[in-house]
């Protein structure tokens, strides 16, 4: 079975704490759904910057990553499938799903 990283991009910010408590709420259920299928959790990740040989840039490019998450599946179709459900995707965000290659 390989592993697949989720990458985030995009999403907003909670307006208030109740808001935020239904956020996390949703992350849960879903991280919970995962079951064993996640291998790391990951967790959401500040300002990124980027270093290329023309040097660094700051703000993460034009799709900044906001988060990730690792996952076992039997297929990047189904790595697609666990994405789906991700709330970020009702926030305006969106998940990049990558096979993690082995070495």
């Amino acid at each position: 079975m390989a592993e697949y990283l989720l990458a985030y991009h995009g999403g907003s910010m909670p307006d208030t704490p109740e808001e935020g408590e239904k956020v996390m709420a949703a992350w849960g259920a879903w991280m919970e759904g995962l079951g064993d299928s996640i291998t790391n959790p990951g967790a959401p990740v500040g300002m990124s910057k980027t270093v290329s040989a023309a040097g660094v840039t700051d703000n993460g490019g034009p799709n900044p990553l906001s988060g990730f998450t690792i996952v076992k599946a039997e297929s990047l179709e189904a790595a697609c499938k666990m994405a789906a459900g991700c709330p970020i995707n009702q926030s305006g965000g969106s998940v990049e799903v990558a096979e993690i290659m082995p070495m």
